[in-house]
């Protein structure tokens, strides 16, 4: 793609255009992962033993840490780059993306350290019991041996978007999930690794992704790089990336806090429950996943112009994003509750799991689409750089919020108060992001608004 016609892209393009062309590449990386992660539990759940299934699930926070790791790089990187090939400074943001892809690096040796060096405490706060621990120990210790590339690669995932090359990103991505799907059943079944063979391949998956996009950034990319001669950042810069990328990695850590503290309020109603749960999340990404691709495809977009001070064009794109994700929130919402039996039937026939599963699954769907004002609404302020605003949301929705619900729902409904108390927790952030999205704009009158 020539220069012109990229800048065209972000400054000419109509709306739904711009925003398909980012949105849809990551959208489909999203299903793609979606499968993978849906391929995933099913070849676990295909082994019958719930306490398998229940230990894998106890573990996968780790995982999610993992991701939250990267976005400080990734997210925050790119929210900064974007905003600076905005105002055309382009070697700044080249300079800036050489620190960002080294960070994750180190970040990534000092997690395996760190994770491997605490193992016995973690996977007990993470809840793992007599039962599951040799399951959640063996795909813990893997995953952690796998931290500097499962975070370096949603480093350049990110970033390679802020230049428009949101196929290249998509690409990347797609590759490391089908890696992963094809040897699951290898390591999991041929070579009867269990969960330690689940973790294996997700690490190969993303060796191979962190291959294509270091080839990609080398030959392809003009304005980012992974060279680190004559590199440099000031202490501003660093402070930019990271008030932007801790709020971003934030909602990912709560995401893990949120599944820990689900799973931790779950365990006195069995493991059998904790199964259930570990099953109804990875399905419930069918919803979720579609939506956090169009809130944050787009964030280069919206971070573009917004440093370019293109005021009725940010407009535009706000509502045409806040439309559409909700739209398309209360559309897989309504699939997901009628279809719920069907979906966990497919990754275990056990008529208790489904029992169980069921409810799960259509509380989850009660908040999809206050779910959706809370991700565009956190999109917009990582992409404007707006720390606050995205630090509140991010703590949130499934942190402060999500905690204080749990565990009042919890004392007053018993089970059922947990199984609700996520759809609780998304209205209120829901709430607490249009406060704090109309009180920037108001402040923002004049100046880009």
């Amino acid at each position: 793609m020539k220069e012109d016609s990229k800048n065209d892209l972000f400054e000419k393009a109509p709306i739904p255009r711009a925003y398909f062309t980012f949105a849809l590449p990551v959208v489909f990386s999203m299903v793609v992962s979606l499968v993978y992660n849906m391929v995933d539990t099913f070849f676990i759940a295909q082994t019958g033993n719930t306490d398998l299934v229940a230990g894998v699930s106890l573990s996968a926070p780790v995982f999610t840490l993992m991701i939250a790791l990267g976005d400080i790089f990734g997210l925050g990187g790119s929210s900064v780059i974007s905003r600076l090939f905005g105002q055309k400074l382009d070697k700044d943001g080249k300079r800036l993306s050489v620190f960002c892809f080294y960070g994750a690096i180190a970040c990534g040796i000092l997690v395996t350290v760190l994770l491997l060096l605490f193992r016995g405490p973690v996977l007990t706060l993470l809840g793992a019991d007599r039962d599951t621990m040799t399951y959640a120990s063996q795909y813990y210790t893997y995953i952690a041996l796998g931290a500097p590339f499962i975070i370096v690669s949603y480093t350049p995932l990110n970033l390679l978007r802020t230049e428009g090359f949101a196929t290249a990103s998509m690409v990347g991505s797609i590759l490391g999930a089908v890696v992963n799907m094809i040897l699951d059943p290898v390591f999991i079944f041929t070579l009867g690794m269990g969960a330690a063979g689940a973790a294996i391949a997700t690490v190969i998956g993303n060796i191979c992704t962190d291959l294509f996009f270091l080839w990609f950034l080398l030959k392809k990319s003009r304005r980012l790089s992974v060279d680190p001669r004559g590199f440099h950042i000031q202490k501003g810069e660093l402070g930019q990336i990271f008030a932007i990328g801790i709020p971003a990695s934030v909602t990912n850590l709560m995401q893990s806090l949120g599944m820990a503290l689900t799973n931790r309020f779950l365990l006195p109603y069995g493991n059998d429950a904790v199964a259930a749960m570990g099953i109804v999340m990875k399905v419930n990404l069918i919803a979720v996943l579609v939506l956090v691709g169009l809130a944050f495809g787009v964030q280069p977009l919206i971070g573009y112009n917004y440093g370019a001070k293109n005021s009725s064009r940010l407009r535009d794109i706000l509502k045409f994003s806040y439309g559409f994700e909700c739209g398309t929130a209360a559309v897989l919402a309504l699939l997901l509750s009628v279809a719920a039996p069907a979906l966990i039937r497919i990754f275990m026939q056990d008529p208790g799991i489904i029992e169980l599963g069921v409810p799960m699954l259509r509380f989850q769907q009660a908040g999809m689409i206050f779910i959706a004002v809370v991700l565009v609404t956190t999109s917009t302020f990582q992409s404007a750089g707006k720390a606050l605003g995205a630090f509140l949301l991010s703590v949130s929705r499934q942190g402060v919020i999500f905690a204080i619900v749990i565990f009042l729902a919890s004392k007053t409904f018993g089970y059922n108060g947990v199984l609700a108390s996520q759809a609780v927790s998304d209205c209120l952030t829901a709430i607490l992001a249009a406060v704090l999205l109309f009180r920037w704009i108001r402040e923002e009158k004049g100046s880009v608004f």
